[in-house]
């Protein structure tokens, strides 16, 4: 997850009675006990779970582990589904509202990237560390709390590790639990637990569309073939338009050419060359009016290479894939899941800010399901990078606030 914008609310001074009060009840008590018991055990697990790699595409080592860690916490019906999500219950009294409580598995590092966490005082050093480590172990955490407080509740929760939250994954863990897997069309809420940190309460979802655009040529000499069609050419004019968009400020809407590579030498007209190209909006209509710009000036850039060196008797060809389509969306600001969120974070003495961002949550907010992310606490920094680091600092609060927030949405019995 990567926040992009802030957004300014009114927030009430206080805590409301309902949320002060249940930070009296025995069994939470019992839970917020627990938490600060069992710090170094918190750390010790999230060392564990950031050296499983789990690459784009190959979270299954992960994936079993957490496999294993849910059926060791006694979580029902443990068990992992078609697309690779890890699945497993904590049974209520009855089965609605069923809330999922979900972290995604995977990380954005190739598979050679490694992972072996460094200590260097209090704070942990290694690629994924933070994103999504912390939030994969406030998973288990949240499970563990519940049942050392024997905590009872009025819905049930479905514990998820889901896949393919990172880049390319294009959220395909998410949309298979809502669109495909056996929880479709039965998930009441969704809570999402996406790196470190406690201000942070996503509720609008931001959308991205995702190209590649491939072209291929016959290629040749630099001297000699002179003349032929060069499949850069055309990304060059493609990418030159495109930096050329004036988009609205809002709603926020931004572009980005990730990646260009082809030929194979300085004096090789290349054969091949492809791009990657990122959209983004909060906005489906902006996006889609992005998008269209996008694929309009792909097309003229193709025919004015073509028809500039038509004499070769050569074209361009072209395949232009969508490699990825995240939905945007928001859930109200006035919907209680978020204002759930909003109290259960002053309860704890954090002071929330709303925001917009790419997550797991963008698949249920597109759909009208209540859905938000947060941060798993704790401070951390460099995510996506070989540098990424976390330290446990605020780590407990962030976790207090973590169960309140569950506890408020799926309720919680009277011993």
């Amino acid at each position: 997850m990567r926040a992009f914008h802030l957004k300014n609310l009114t927030m009430p001074k206080s805590p409301p009675s309902s949320l002060t009060s249940l930070t009296h009840h025995e069994q939470v008590k019992r839970a917020f006990a627990f938490f600060h018991q069992s710090a170094t055990r918190f750390t010790e697990e999230h060392i564990r779970i950031c050296e499983i790699p789990a690459p784009p595409f190959k979270e299954q080592s992960r994936g079993e582990y957490f496999a294993t860690r849910f059926a060791e916490l006694n979580l029902a019906n443990v068990h992992t589904d078609s697309i690779g999500n890890v699945i497993g219950y904590y049974p209520g009294q009855t089965e609605t509202p069923l809330l999922v409580v979900s972290a995604h598995l995977d990380t954005v590092f190739p598979e050679t990237t490694e992972v072996t966490v460094q200590r260097r005082g209090a704070r942990l050093f290694a690629p994924g560390i933070g994103d999504n480590c912390a939030g994969l172990a406030a998973l288990l955490a949240m499970i563990e709390a519940l049942n050392a407080a024997a905590v009872g509740l009025r819905g049930t929760i479905a514990f998820v590790a889901t896949v393919g939250e990172e880049g390319e994954g294009n959220l395909r863990g998410a949309r298979h639990l809502f669109t495909e897997g056996h929880l479709a069309g039965r998930i009441t809420d969704f809570i999402s637990f996406d790196g470190p940190g406690i201000e942070f309460i996503t509720h609008q979802a931001l959308g991205s569309r995702r190209y590649r655009v491939t072209l291929n040529g016959p290629g040749g000499h630099s001297w000699s073939d002179f003349g032929v069609v060069n499949p850069i050419y055309a990304l060059g004019r493609i990418a030159a338009k495109l930096s050329e968009y004036a988009p609205p400020n809002a709603p926020r809407t931004t572009y980005n050419i990730g990646r260009i590579e082809g030929g194979d030498s300085v004096n090789v007209i290349p054969e091949v060359a492809h791009m990657d190209v990122d959209l983004r909006s909060t906005d489906e209509i902006e996006l889609s009016r992005l998008e269209e710009f996008f694929l309009n000036e792909t097309t003229k850039a193709i025919r004015a290479e073509n028809a500039l060196r038509a004499a070769s008797g050569h074209s361009l060809r072209s395949d232009i894939q969508l490699i990825g389509h995240r939905p945007s969306g928001e859930l109200s600001a006035r919907s209680p899941l978020v204002r759930f969120a909003i109290e259960a974070s002053q309860t704890v003495g954090i002071h929330p800010v709303l925001n917009c961002a790419s997550t797991d949550a963008n698949i249920p907010i597109s759909l009208g399901i209540p859905a938000i992310t947060i941060g798993a606490g704790g401070i951390g920094g460099d995510a996506h990078r070989l540098t990424e680091w976390y330290e446990p600092m605020g780590r407990e609060i962030g976790y207090q606030r973590a169960l309140l927030l569950i506890l408020s949405t799926v309720g919680i019995l009277q011993p």
